[in-house]
């Protein structure tokens, strides 16, 4: 079993080991956070491509020296001429299509996130080359990468409702066929696309010739973004939402984000009073937790300029209070309600200096749209089929309109001085997560890396499962499994170590004797990822 990785030099966490060692290597070099993340990012872009990549969005938070952390939001806005109409004519009335050149609907934002993240690098005295960040990205593209289990196992299990999809097939199924776990697999038209950012820079991405490049081929794919789209993106400074703790304060990112749903189930539990982690009390009291924050979520959350409230407001005390009374410590509240899938990577990075990142990307469903550019080999995101084609709902389409998002990225400032950016992906799973990492380390005291190793469970969906119900770890054991089925839990046991529970990561940084300058890092046993430090 993995254990707890310490350093006090610097340290990279990712789900992948080779985007981890591509961040430590900025790092070793002499870079910042921020620079070993971007490192890091572009490297898992292309090494774990089912997850992630250019065609995606992404999130940070980052702090320095300990400060409360500043976000970066890297969402893509629907295109100007996705409208219900539109979808209307093609035949599409009741759903945006999950895969395809109408999934594509959104512009990528990872890219875009990459920049203001190295701007702000720059303010810190950064001064590592665009090319050097991306080294490791071209070189795995173009001389090939092991092919992993995940990557492989979704292949496999996606390839019915992918393969028909332009592009997919010529870059992901070579020879007609998927790769097998461990062959070299090469994604050459990516690596020059890399190539070409260095010399462009990264916004020519949205503004240049790989703008225009892409924008003509999404259209003639039959997406609805335009040049148009991609020209009118920026990403977003934008201040995180917070929640007072008994230990500290935590930090995550505001709409259209549910970072409201991760900061209320610590917010609510934190008022339950339970006296210890792994039991009955413990599960229960953060599932239901979870079903408050998801009322609340599922309510209010969209894009911030269409919404009528003040997310700030469901994280005072008096709000918490009131709505932690709600929870029942014996009884399980009804459930379900209506849910999303996903698939991310979550990645964190500490620098000598104590500047830390929490930060996340996404293609949305594994793969996202399935749709690739045949110029450039990215693979566009699907982010904009969370859109409703229901004028009445909460999240309907919209142009120029944001979509919901299940990622955001978490940090904690803790009263002791220490410094923790933790995160996962999975969907559904992602707060519930993060709450399981920050009370188990934090509040009782649990080694970091023992955790991420810890049983977890599961409420709602993720990874394109349809199931709503409560997924647990075999490993949370029968007497707490039994209680909470007669608490009226309705319960699904699965694997001990399953992937469905998502790849979490954390550090920490220590700023007080006697473990000052310390850094310790925890990667997912479920995952193909390492903490990465000297």
């Amino acid at each position: 079993m993995l254990e707890t990785a310490r350093c006090t030099r610097g340290m990279v966490v990712a789900p992948h080991h080779l985007a981890a060692e591509a961040g430590l290597a900025m790092l070793r070099d002499g870079g910042n956070a921020i620079e070993a993340m971007v490192a890091a990012a572009a490297t898992i872009a292309v090494v774990y491509p089912h997850m992630n990549g250019l065609g995606g969005d992404n999130f940070w938070l980052v702090s320095e020296g300990g400060k409360p952390p500043v976000g970066i939001d890297a969402c893509g806005a629907a295109a100007g001429l996705a409208t219900r109409e539109h979808y209307a004519a093609l035949g599409h009335t009741a759903a945006i299509p999950s895969r395809g050149p109408l999934a594509a609907l959104t512009v990528a934002g990872a890219v875009s996130g990459w920049q203001a993240a190295l701007e702000l690098s720059a303010k810190w005295g950064g001064r590592l080359p665009l090319e050097r960040l991306l080294a490791d990205a071209v070189h795995y593209a173009r001389a090939g990468f092991p092919a992993s289990a995940t990557q492989v196992k979704n292949n496999i299990g996606k390839r019915a409702e992918l393969e028909h999809v332009p592009g997919f097939a010529s870059q992901f199924m070579p020879g007609g066929q998927h790769p097998e776990v461990g062959d070299l697999f090469k994604l050459p038209l990516l690596a020059a696309t890399f190539e070409h950012l260095h010399r462009a820079g990264l916004d020519d991405f949205y503004r240049g010739d790989l703008a225009r490049q892409m924008a003509a081929e999404l259209e003639a794919s039959g997406s609805p973004l335009r040049l148009a789209d991609l020209e009118r993106h920026r990403a977003l400074m934008v201040a995180p939402l917070a929640v007072r703790l008994t230990h500290g304060t935590a930090f995550g990112m505001p709409p259209p984000t549910q970072g409201l749903a991760s900061m209320m189930i610590l917010g609510l539990f934190d008022r339950l009073g339970v006296q210890a982690a792994e039991g009955f009390d413990y599960v229960h009291g953060l599932v239901e937790a979870t079903k408050q924050a998801f009322l609340v979520r599922d309510r209010h959350v969209t894009d911030p300029a269409h919404m009528s409230v003040d997310p700030a407001a469901y994280l005072t005390p008096s709000a918490l209070d009131e709505r932690a009374r709600q929870i029942d410590p014996a009884t399980a509240l009804a459930w379900p309600q209506p849910v999303s899938q996903g698939d991310t990577v979550w990645l964190g990075a500490i620098d000598a200096e104590g500047r830390a990142v929490s930060f996340i990307q996404s293609v949305y469903w594994e793969f996202g749209s399935g749709l690739v550019l045949p110029g450039s080999g990215v693979v566009w995101q699907n982010r904009g089929t969370s859109f409703a084609l229901d004028p009445g709902k909460q999240n309907a389409l919209l142009p120029y309109r944001r979509p919901f998002h299940t990622i955001q990225p978490a940090m904690a400032l803790l009263d002791d001085g220490r410094v923790m950016p933790y995160g996962t992906m999975g969907g559904e799973g992602q707060p519930q997560t993060q709450a399981a990492i920050y009370t188990r380390h934090v509040m009782y005291g649990q080694d970091l890396q023992a955790a991420i190793n810890a049983p977890r469970w599961l409420l709602g969906r993720t990874w394109g499962s349809v199931a709503t119900n409560l997924r647990v770890e075999s490993r949370l054991g029968e007497d707490v499994i039994g209680r909470l089925r007669a608490a009226g839990h309705d319960v699904e046991v699965i694997g001990a170590f399953d992937e469905v529970m998502g790849h979490a990561g954390a550090l920490v940084l220590h700023r007080s004797s006697p473990r000052a300058g310390t850094i310790e890092g925890a990667a997912d046993p479920r995952s193909d990822g390492r903490a990465a430090g000297f």
